[in-house]
């Protein structure tokens, strides 16, 4: 679906392409004919999770030894790209595998490694992090859920919202403050195993513009008591660093589901307007069609090659955060113009969600919002001016 031609992502082999079309396969099959009911409901069937465990699907580039696929980003990024190409939007597995695993195997001690990421990577823990809260969005130095020690527990107050897989996950990781007057450094990040506590409780899944199929909800802990050994690594304070790290491969998978949503926009449209006719020739044939979308496959072309420049440099371990912060912020922008402009050649059909361009369309919105908005992405790279 590239919109280059005889283009291929650098990263791309041929190990990588029998598992794109696995995956492929996979998601056409189990979970494309129930994207509807998904989205009518308002979350994913829980054994959706189990079957992809059972594919290979979850965890993908966690280490075996962890029960995860051995594989890299580039593992991750054939998944999350095919889930984006076969409409599935209410998956939450990016967040669950490419985040909140990582997490753990970056800054778990071996036992909490042992103990989290089999169970991840089989479909029987749905993972979560719970970073935003009702006050605090992009700013998390500003968050107020307090972990406080007492004994060998932490005693967990405060409140999360818009957190995604929010009514299914059953680990997760959470965004708390161990000293409030430490700032940046008093922040840590504890991980709440939600049927072990008491105290804890999922307010309702949100009623969202896009993304209907997701469960993002909102969060509750009152007094959640957790072991000490429940604190992710060994140290507290490290929260806010731990975060830092992750940031640049968060940011990059979002670009990754922005650029497939591109080419797939371009697709569908392009092969809309040869089928489809107005007053006696089709609509491919109107110069502003074929100029319109010639700006669009360039547009797509040129973020295809960017994003797959730093997944290059992510796999190499060179992906900078301001770099990831440019790909994040420029995609995402140019996801939703595509996106509106592909939609205006449908016409009222364009509107209608039966149409796959309705609902890529709704789904785009918060990719300019979620993994730092667009506003701090900018900042971030304007302090290396």
């Amino acid at each position: 679906m590239t919109m280059i031609a005889g283009y291929k992502s650098p990263w791309l082999n041929e190990e990588l392409e029998i598992l794109q079309d696995a995956v492929s396969k996979f998601y056409q099959k189990e979970f494309t004919p129930l994207n509807d009911k998904w989205n009518e409901q308002g979350y994913v069937d829980r054994e959706a999770w189990t079957k992809a465990g059972e594919a290979g699907l979850l965890c993908a580039s966690i280490k075996e030894e962890y029960g995860g696929g051995g594989g890299t980003f580039a593992h991750e990024m054939v998944i999350t790209q095919e889930q984006s190409r076969a409409g599935v939007s209410g998956f939450g597995n990016s967040v669950h595998s490419g985040i909140v695993a990582h997490y753990i195997q970056s800054y778990g001690t071996e036992e909490q490694k042992k103990k989290w990421l089999p169970k991840m990577a089989s479909g029987e823990m749905v993972g979560a992090i719970a970073m935003t809260e009702p006050g605090t969005g992009s700013d998390l130095q500003g968050v107020k859920t307090t972990a406080k020690k007492v004994g060998n527990q932490y005693v967990i107050n405060g409140q999360k919202t818009f957190i995604t897989n929010g009514q299914q996950s059953t680990l997760i990781c959470v965004v708390a403050k161990t000293d409030p007057a430490g700032g940046a450094k008093g922040t840590s990040l504890v991980m709440v195993e939600t049927d072990e506590v008491e105290g804890f409780r999922r307010g309702r899944n949100l009623n969202k513009v896009g993304m209907h199929a997701q469960d993002t909800s909102e969060l509750f802990f009152d007094d959640v008591k957790i072991p000490t050994s429940n604190l992710l690594g060994t140290e507290e304070g490290k929260g806010f660093f731990q975060l830092m790290q992750q940031l640049p491969q968060e940011r990059l998978i979002i670009a990754v589901q922005a650029c497939v949503a591109m080419e797939r926009a371009v697709t569908l449209t392009a092969d809309y307007v040869k089928e489809r006719k107005a007053f006696g020739q089709r609509i491919l044939d109107f110069q502003n069609t074929q100029f319109k979308l010639a700006e669009c496959k360039t547009e797509a072309a040129i973020a295809r090659v960017f994003v797959d420049d730093c997944a290059v440099k992510l796999l190499d371990g060179k992906l900078d955060a301001t770099t990831a912060a440019m790909a994040k912020w420029w995609t995402t922008e140019k996801q939703c113009q595509i996106v509106d402009t592909c939609l205006q050649f449908f016409g009222g059909y364009g509107y209608m969600l039966e149409y796959p361009i309705g609902q890529m369309y709704q789904d785009a919105r918060i990719q300019k919002i979620y993994g730092g908005t667009n506003e701090i992405m900018k900042m971030l790279i304007a302090r290396t001016l």
